[in-house]
C-alpha cells in the first residue's frame, strides 16, 4: 500500500511559502511485542494527538511489515478519533516496520486532501 507524501511548503518563483498548518496531528507507535488472546503478537498504533479549532479526525491507518522472506504488510484502519491498531504474529529476531497515516477534516467537510504520513519506525524484536 502506498501513501502520498504531504508537502508543507510550495515553491513559487524560487521563494518558499509555508502552507496552512494541518488541521490535526497524529502519532504512530514503534513496533512492540504484546500478548493478545493468549498469542504473542507485534502491534503498532496510529492515533490522534490533537486538532485545531473547527477540525476533527477523519481516519487513521497503521501498517506493519515483517522484514523476512515471506512477509506481507498488514494494515488496520479506524475512523473518527478511534486509534488504528494492527497486529501481526511475532517471530523472534525479525525486523518489523511500522508506517501509517492520519487524515483530518474541517467541520462537516470532506477529508483534507493531504493526510499526515507517519513513520517509518522499525524494531528488531
Amino acid at each position: 500500500m502506498a501513501f502520498g507524501l504531504a508537502v508543507g511548503s510550495v515553491a513559487v518563483g524560487g521563494v518558499s511559502h509555508a502552507g496552512p498548518p494541518p488541521p490535526c496531528s497524529f502519532t504512530l507507535s514503534s513496533p512492540q511485542v504484546v500478548q493478545s488472546s493468549g498469542a504473542t503478537m507485534v502491534t503498532a498504533v496510529a492515533e490522534l494527538a490533537g486538532c485545531g479549532p473547527g477540525a476533527g479526525p477523519y481516519s487513521t491507518v497503521a501498517c506493519l511489515q515483517p522484514r523476512d522472506t515471506d512477509s506481507v504488510t498488514q494494515c488496520a484502519q479506524a475512523h473518527g478519533s478511534d486509534p488504528a491498531r494492527v497486529f501481526v504474529t511475532y517471530r523472534h529476531g525479525v525486523t518489523y516496520i511500522a508506517t501509517g497515516r492520519g487524515c483530518a477534516a474541517w467541520g462537516g467537510q470532506p477529508p483534507a486532501p493531504d493526510c499526515q504520513v507517519l513513520g517509518p519506525f522499525s524494531a528488531t524484536l
